[in-house]
């Protein structure tokens, strides 16, 4: 059965046309922000594709302890109310915890599931209780039909808008490998697939004391996941990645995303026989 996720204005389904999920990794300051969503904004109504906002309040996966976290959760509120309130875009971030999903449900309106707490209960079931949309990502240790149980978790605590997100999986020592049979086993749930093509593209601790990562396979891996007939694309961009505080070598330069977006929506249309 084909499950759809009503946001807004539009909806997340694996057979209606893609919609995309961007922005940097981590939320940076107020005036950045604005730029990438003034940016992101342009592209995305001249490609006319949907588009939800994305970035992180806390990093709270880092590798080093020293490594940059982010602005914090009572900062990135506030400036979540003031993108909402002036440009009227939804927003999606990350929780970490169960006390998070309180916070930030007046705010966002798509919480996500770190790949690494995937299998955590109690916060899978506080981010149900938000009523928001979740979006869970598949661990890098789980196979794609786990996710099933794992949808099950939200289903079963009265939440059936659910995103399930393949973002690689653990292939040997500070490596990542995108299955592309995952995408449709995933689909077998009947709940909108998204896929993100640029923590597909991350090495983990690949410099040690933080993450490394291969730009250069994100156009590649996002068009081979496209023709497979996906309800979204999550891609990570950045006006400037090297000075980016997080995961700067897998986001695609901001200068690059609408070439990027303007073919995906090619293989898009093939994909699912619209010839737009």
């Amino acid at each position: 059965m084909n499950k759809t996720v009503k946001l807004n204005n539009f909806e997340f389904s694996n057979y209606d046309k893609l919609n995309l999920i961007a922005g940097p990794c981590v939320l940076e300051s107020h005036s950045h922000a604005k730029k990438m969503v003034e940016a992101l904004l342009e592209i995305t109504t001249k490609l006319k594709i949907n588009f939800v906002y994305k970035t992180s309040f806390d990093k709270a996966n880092r590798t080093s302890l020293h490594s940059e976290r982010g602005l914090g959760i009572d900062a990135s509120l506030e400036i979540f109310k003031s993108l909402k309130d002036e440009y009227k875009i939804n927003i999606l971030t990350d929780v970490h915890n169960v006390s998070d999903c309180e916070k930030v449900k007046n705010y966002v309106d798509i919480v996500q599931i770190p790949a690494f707490l995937c299998r955590q209960t109690d916060l899978l079931i506080a981010a149900a209780k938000t009523d928001l949309i979740v979006n869970i990502k598949k661990g890098q240790f789980l196979a794609p039909l786990d996710m099933i149980n794992v949808s099950k978790k939200i289903e079963e605590s009265g939440n059936k808008k659910i995103l399930l997100t393949e973002r690689g999986a653990s292939f040997g020592y500070n490596n990542l490998v995108s299955d592309m049979r995952s995408l449709p086993i995933m689909k077998k749930s009947g709940f909108p697939v998204v896929f993100d093509a640029t923590h597909s593209v991350q090495l983990p601790g690949g410099k040690g004391k933080s993450s490394d990562g291969k730009y250069e396979f994100v156009s590649v891996l996002a068009k081979a996941a496209t023709t497979t007939g996906i309800s979204g694309l999550f891609i990570e961009t950045h006006n400037n990645p090297k000075k980016a505080p997080s995961d700067g070598s897998t986001m695609v330069p901001l200068k690059n995303l609408g070439n990027l977006i303007h073919s995906i929506k090619l293989y898009d249309n093939l994909a699912k026989d619209k010839f737009l």
